[in-house]
């Protein structure tokens, strides 16, 4: 899928928001969905920040009993795809689908060859064994992942490319905006593939970034010193904001 084809299938011509949820409870979880729905966003991440994944998957199942149609996709904290891939295709199996995963490290190797992807290679073979279908986001010279040099960004986007249906990236930490050299890097590199970004996107700075396809966006809409709830306000802004670029 090219990024003209995303953008249709979100019915969004600039960046495609997605807030993302750093799940505590069901009840938490549903509160923020709901006020994501009502601000007209196309989904929602869920996080598990603050416990292990036997603890998430419970929350998840009966979120997605409670939004059937959500659009949904989830990130296992510090989990790569090889281990994630085969839970989510458990969990479809189980009657919840899940329409996306987010990794943090899609573990390519700018130094390797794109034969010599040995990590990103065996992700994308358990993926297709596995069975699951969804989008897969990857996470390349991204955030409190080991540093890849600034002369190495070209090549890591590219080869991305390869292994992922959305090349995701970010600033140096959590809130912190992406340079916007590094943007303009990566969007060269990887042509009409779609680029996501995960961190640092607010109001204030949307528009400067409108070479993004995906905003997913959890410290810039959120209430203030809150790192668990979404500030409706805050999003109106953001979504008024997208929806002009």
């Amino acid at each position: 899928m090219n990024r003209t084809e995303f953008h249709e299938m979100f019915g969004c011509a600039g960046p495609v928001v997605i807030p993302v949820i750093h799940v505590l409870d069901v009840e938490q979880t549903a509160r923020n969905i709901d006020i994501a729905i009502t601000g007209g966003v196309a989904g929602v991440f869920l996080i598990n920040h603050d416990f292990p994944v036997d603890e998430f998957l419970p929350i998840v199942l009966e979120t997605r009993r409670r939004y059937p149609s959500l659009w949904i996709g989830l990130n296992f904290l510090a989990v790569a795809g090889d281990l994630a891939f085969p839970i989510l295709a458990e969990l479809e199996r189980d009657d919840c689908r899940i329409d996306a995963y987010w990794a943090d490290d899609a573990c390519i190797d700018e130094h390797a060859t794109l034969e010599a992807q040995t990590a990103a290679i065996k992700i994308k073979e358990i993926q297709e064994q596995s069975g699951w279908n969804g989008f897969y986001l990857g996470g390349t010279c991204f955030k409190k992942q080991r540093i890849v040099n600034e002369d190495n960004y070209a090549l890591a986007a590219e080869l991305a490319t390869h292994f992922m249906d959305v090349v995701c990236t970010s600033g140096l930490a959590t809130g912190k905006e992406a340079d916007l050299e590094k943007i303009s890097t990566f969007r060269k590199s990887i042509g009409e593939h779609v680029l996501a970004l995960a961190s640092g996107i607010t109001p204030a700075n949307a528009s400067e970034y409108n070479r993004v396809d995906c905003f997913m966006v959890a410290t810039g809409i959120n209430v203030d010193e809150d790192f668990y709830n979404i500030d409706p306000q805050k999003l109106a802004q953001l979504m008024t904001i997208t929806r002009e670029m």
